[in-house]
């Protein structure tokens, strides 16, 4: 089993993890729905980086360019995680945008970025108001113990629930918000070798039980792999077309929002890989992953038994880079133990496969956010499909203006634009 990286955390967070209080849970309530991310949106939450995950490639840009986005748009809430970064992120943002009463900040103890994992899912009640559904947390299978880090991530939803007065519905089952789409109507796509790759001793119907009574599921429909570049880092690394051995970085074994959305109640917008890249094996085995899932969507229906749409998205060209020693990325994977034998090569800079994917999205009320991935000096079939993927969201969500953003910088360590935020309904208590 893998080892979770072990960083320095502050004194404050280390406190606060070992808070065994129990949580705010209410036993009596009934959740109606989680609503889907293509309804109304009040707000974008988000978690302020401190720190990068390969030097030169910087994860507080890829925020910036997130919240200069939507800021004129929607509330963006802007998480810290002490009053120091608070402070410092303020003074950042409002000389910025000065005149704007969109940006909301909040202090939440947290060491990684990625709210949509950890963050706090909002569901609807019966009663008419909202709560809070709060799965298990494990460090996306990197953490063999609950650690000071991983249990801080764990109650990070919890803490939210806190700040607002909302309840929570709590589960000990593992499962992560990148990993679940809904259609807001009662129908969930999942992964299944993630889910279950987390419940080793839950069965499927089991996990559909906690689906229904913490999201109001009434259907899931449950999808094989994820893409090649989102395998656990500890199964070693992938051999590219070029023969280079290259790592995955702390992704999480195929989440579901990499690969396909829900893009409306009744159509999946699904990744394809384009046949001139199939002689790349990471494209070619993402091809028979992918078709695999588009099998098992056709012949799928939503919770009324009606049959999906389903539209295609080009996946990008496989996006290679290197990281190397003292990069933050690097000295997490150098520590990892390998299940394949695989031996580090500590010291050296290694080969690392981006987790690249335009399914990786943030939908808004006025704005599309999508990833590219073209820089000058890359190939123009680069550039081309990034306009094809542009094009693709603009045909999607005609009324609404689609921004492409660099977001290689969090890409180099597991994740994407969709992954470091979380959308907020309108809340009712």
């Amino acid at each position: 089993m893998a080892k979770r990286f072990s960083i320095l955390i502050p004194l404050f967070l280390i406190l606060s993890a070992c808070d065994t209080s129990s949580k705010k849970a209410d036993e009596e309530i009934i959740v109606h729905r989680q609503m889907a991310e293509f309804e109304n949106v009040d707000a974008i939450r988000l978690i302020w980086p401190t720190y990068d995950h390969k030097k030169g490639e910087s994860v507080r840009e890829v925020t910036l360019a997130i919240i200069d986005a939507l800021v004129m748009y929607t509330k963006v809430i802007v998480s810290c995680t002490d009053e120091a970064t608070r402070d410092a992120a303020k003074t950042i943002l409002t000389n910025k945008y000065p005149n704007l009463t969109n940006l909301i900040f909040e202090v939440i103890p947290s060491v990684e970025i990625w709210t949509r994992d950890m963050g706090p899912i909002f569901v609807e009640t019966e009663n008419g108001g909202h709560a809070i559904a709060d799965f298990n947390f494990n460090s996306w299978g990197y953490s063999d113990t609950l650690d000071a880090a991983t249990q801080t991530e764990e109650q990070y939803d919890e803490r939210v629930a806190r700040l607002m007065g909302l309840p929570i519905v709590s589960s000990p089952m593992i499962s992560e918000g990148g990993n679940r789409e809904v259609n807001g109507r009662g129908t969930l796509l999942v992964t299944e070798t993630v889910e279950t790759g987390r419940n080793p001793t839950l069965t499927k119907s089991q996990m559909e039980a906690e689906y229904a009574r913490l999201l109001g599921i009434e259907k899931v429909i449950w999808l094989k792999d994820g893409i090649v570049e989102d395998r656990h880092t500890f199964l070693g690394p992938i051999i590219t077309a070029e023969g280079i051995p290259a790592y995955p970085v702390w992704t999480t074994n195929g989440h579901i929002d990499e690969y396909a959305r829900f893009v409306n109640d009744s159509t999946i917008l699904l990744a394809q890989v384009d046949s001139t890249d199939f002689d790349d094996p990471i494209a070619r085995e993402n091809h028979l992953r992918l078709e695999e899932n588009y099998r098992i969507i056709t012949n799928s229906t939503d919770q009324e038994g009606r049959p999906f749409t389903v539209m295609r998205m080009p996946m990008p060209v496989t996006v290679l880079d290197t990281i190397g020693p003292g990069d933050y990325a690097y000295e997490g994977i150098a520590e990892l133990d390998y299940q394949d034998g695989h031996l580090f090569p500590v010291g050296e800079e290694v080969t690392v496969v981006a987790a690249a994917s335009y399914l990786n999205f943030i939908i808004t009320n006025n704005v599309i956010l999508g990833q590219k991935y073209w820089r000058p000096g890359m190939p123009q079939d680069v550039m081309d499909r990034d306009a094809e993927a542009m094009a693709t969201l603009q045909a999607v969500f005609p009324d609404r203006k689609i921004v492409m953003i660099d977001a290689l910088a969090v890409n180099l360590s597991g994740g994407g634009l969709h992954c470091i935020t979380m959308h907020q309904p309108k809340i009712r208590e």
